[in-house]
């Protein structure tokens, strides 16, 4: 069975990061949230209909040619999940009915770091050469504050799903230890080194 892993959490938690780390164990192909946002900017201001139509048909495109792709065992994507909003918890579930449906299985991981951490890890080197948009450090810190004041990023009294799912407090973590719990806990058998 091919596993979909979504690893959801606050910006600059470190879900790339992390999704780095279990394609170098696992062999999983990354999608990162900028992937699609990077491409769309270039195109489009952040949040205008075309943005949108090209962050999501890209997005889009990979997820329907992934699902019913027979070259992979699995699939990791990064999503910052407004727990808040509905249409996020609408797009979850269909994702996940997407992959379900073509006999994947689905898990989640939730990752949560303090906002002292976060803030420190909007400047790293590896978020800023994959994520453009983020090198301007002044506007990259006001948005992470705007998030933070306006959106419930880390789920409390509903839980993203019954079952395949983690969380994990990476606060004080590395990326490699983050990997290691995610692989252990699903069971999941990294490809030999």
């Amino acid at each position: 069975m091919k596993n979909f892993l979504l690893i959801t959490g606050p910006i600059a938690v470190g879900k790339m990061t992390v999704g780095q780390e279990l394609t170098r164990r696992l062999g999983y192909p990354l999608l990162i949230n900028h992937h699609s946002i990077e491409l769309a900017l270039q195109f489009a201001g952040w949040g205008t209909p075309e943005f949108k139509a090209i962050n999501n048909g890209v997005r889009e495109l990979i997820y329907s040619t992934m699902a019913t792709s027979n070259d992979i065992a699995g699939m990791t994507s990064t999503l910052v999940w407004g727990f808040e909003l509905e249409e996020d918890w609408v797009y979850v579930a269909t994702l996940r009915k997407k992959f379900e449906d073509a006999g994947w299985r689905f898990y989640i991981v939730e990752l949560s770091a303090s906002l002292d951490q976060r803030l420190l890890r909007n400047k790293t080197e590896n978020r800023l050469i994959h994520k453009p948009s983020k090198r301007d450090l002044e506007r990259s810190e006001k948005g992470l504050l705007e998030f933070e004041r306006d959106h419930q990023m880390n789920s409390t009294d509903r839980l993203p799903a019954e079952k395949d799912y983690l969380r994990i407090d990476n606060t004080h973590l590395r990326a490699a230890q983050v990997a290691e719990q995610i692989i252990a806990a699903f069971g999941f058998i990294p490809i030999a080194e």
